[in-house]
């Protein structure tokens, strides 16, 4: 079984050639002396060669030795806490925090790329430091200066691993329904108690302490959203106390054994306040939307490390005569010449490639919105970043799933035994449909949240700046990609903003966020076929066939429900 093996000369074709990063970046003040190609991709050379010698060996061990819990402590496995601290004392976790809580001040879009390259080499390492930047973000943006003074540093840095704690049992991804309890004490802390489910990385022993994050209610808070708070809990309190916050035990899983995923049972341990009283779920959204970003990401870095073993496979392999032989002379073909195969391998291809454009692309607007001296400027890129986040989030994951699966169809019988490693790929995808909000959720907050409200305006926006992006790059691909915009726009144009079309359109929200990936996968390959040198020749033909006919499909779909 080959080690996922990262290749910096693709993420920099992308980066570079096809979407000008440093241009864009060298806008924004904050960021401008770093945005040097060179050092760029000196950090890319940098973070490729950790991931493919320290962290991508450990992948086997994590899933067949796991994560181990005994009276309510968790063992990682072998050699994942040596990973981990050569990680963060490396400054890997802080590659694009502010520099004034310890972070180094990068484009966000190289941590993007970072954790792609880490979940496709070792999905159940990579969740632990996964929610970090998050986690960031929302104690800089939320908490208190004193909390901040004890935790900013050390979670910026990745000295000490944060959580999410949000669902329980009863509640799932209703979290309004959460019963968890903050008693305020009279020193200003709070008792929090109740149990919360599903909590990644709850408990280990990668680092020497966990700053815990989690949603409750104040006994008067009402119920629903709106009573929700949010609190800080750490693992160990500054004096060496250990809180009473107690892993009850792991779930085991169907994949991602390297990840102890706790059930959490917090007996009133002590924790404070972050952000306002009521207004949980508001602080915890800054978490969740870059842990989002995070998800669509582990979807491409996971079809992309199982897309790598069965194209290795399909080269090496022989069986059969293809229909057409490269050499009669040997007894069988190798597989990479059937054509069925060849759709296969050039699907998934496809689908990295374009999810790269749009997913860095993405990590590109994150910045703008937070540092372009134009306002205007800034508002476009946050409405970039509103629509794309839950597709790039459910497509992407729903692909990774899918075409893992497809990728282990590549190796037949072999591919559903252990020992290449496909199947694992397999089982430690599907989970990313599941977490920071399903797919489902994902497609009703893009059409319910982002287009409904305002008509479709913010979508038409955004459509129009692509194909005015194209408009200087004419081909073949810029003239599929308008027509996807002008077949997309048609269907807005018949949203009435009536309740009864809105209950029309529920069953077919996926089906619509699929129209909008497939609109914007369409500008992303126009975009990569007018950089001239592209590494993945095969992706474009194989997008133009076998994965653009599926917008006529949905968009009819979409327009029938319309019709009722």
């Amino acid at each position: 079984m080959n080690h996922y093996q990262p290749r910096a000369e693709d993420i920099g074709f992308i980066l570079f050639d096809v979407l000008q990063a440093p241009a864009t970046l060298a806008e924004l003040p904050a960021l401008a002396d770093n945005a040097d190609p060179d050092l760029m991709r000196q950090v890319l050379e940098e973070a490729g060669k950790f991931v493919g010698e320290v962290v991508a060996p450990l992948n086997r061990d994590g899933d067949e030795i796991g994560a181990q819990w005994k009276d309510g402590a968790v063992t990682m496995p072998p050699g994942f806490r040596d990973a981990y601290q050569a990680f963060w004392q490396a400054g890997w976790p802080a590659l694009s925090g502010n520099p004034a809580d310890g972070g180094q001040g990068l484009p966000t879009v190289l941590e993007m790329v970072l954790y792609e390259w880490l979940s496709a080499a070792n999905h159940g390492w990579t969740m632990a430091p996964g929610l970090l930047h998050g986690a960031y973000d929302c104690i800089k943006h939320h908490a208190s200066p004193e909390l901040q003074a004890r935790y900013l540093e050390k979670v910026a840095t990745g000295e000490w691993l944060a959580t999410m704690c949000l669902t329980e049992p009863h509640a799932g991804s209703d979290l309004g329904l959460a019963r968890t309890k903050a008693v305020p004490q009279a020193d200003g802390s709070y008792q929090i108690s109740g149990t919360k489910i599903f909590i990644s990385g709850g408990e280990h022993d990668l680092t020497d302490n966990i700053v815990h994050l989690v949603l409750a209610r104040l006994p008067d808070s009402p119920p629903g959203p709106k009573g929700l708070s949010l609190f800080l809990v750490p693992k160990f309190y500054e004096d060496g106390r250990r809180s009473a916050a107690v892993c009850e035990r792991i779930e085991e899983k169907m994949g991602l054994h390297g990840s102890p995923t706790c059930v959490m049972r917090f007996d009133e341990a002590t924790g404070w306040l972050v952000g306002e009283v009521g207004k949980g779920l508001n602080a915890m959204f800054l978490m969740m939307n870059a842990a989002r970003l995070h998800v669509a990401l582990q979807g491409v870095g996971l079809l992309d490390a199982a897309w790598q073993k069965a194209d290795a496979y399909a080269r090496d392999r022989r069986q059969m005569r293809a229909p057409v032989r490269q050499n009669p002379a040997e007894a069988a073909d190798f597989i990479i010449e059937h054509p069925a195969v060849q759709r296969l391998l050039d699907t998934q291809r496809a689908w990295v490639d374009a999810g790269r454009v749009l997913a860095y692309q993405t990590a590109i607007e994150l910045d703008v919105a937070k540092h372009h001296p134009d306002a205007a400027r800034r508002q476009q890129a946050q409405q970039w970043c509103a629509l794309a986040t839950p597709v790039l989030k459910s497509a992407w994951t729903d692909q990774a799933f899918l075409g893992a699966s497809d990728c282990l169809q590549v190796f037949g019988g072999h591919g559903y035994v252990r020992e290449w490693g496909i199947e694992q790929v397999v089982r430690d995808a599907r989970v990313a449909m599941i977490y920071e909000g399903t797919n489902e959720i994902q497609a009703q907050d893009l059409l319910f949240r982002k287009v409904l409200p305002d008509g479709g305006a913010a979508l038409r926006a955004l459509l129009d700046a692509l194909q005015a992006d194209l408009a200087g790059r004419p081909s073949p691909a810029s003239e599929r990609a308008c027509a996807g915009f002008d077949a997309l726009r048609g269907l807005l144009a018949q949203f009435n903003g009536q309740p009864a079309q809105a209950q029309a359109l529920y069953p077919v929200a996926g089906d619509f966020l699929r129209v909008v990936t497939l609109s914007l996968m369409a500008w992303a390959q126009a975009r990569l076929a007018s950089a001239s040198g592209a590494p993945g020749a095969a992706s474009a033909p194989a997008f133009e066939r076998w994965v653009w006919p599926e917008h006529a499909m949905r968009l009819g779909m979409v327009a029938a429900a319309l019709r009722g």
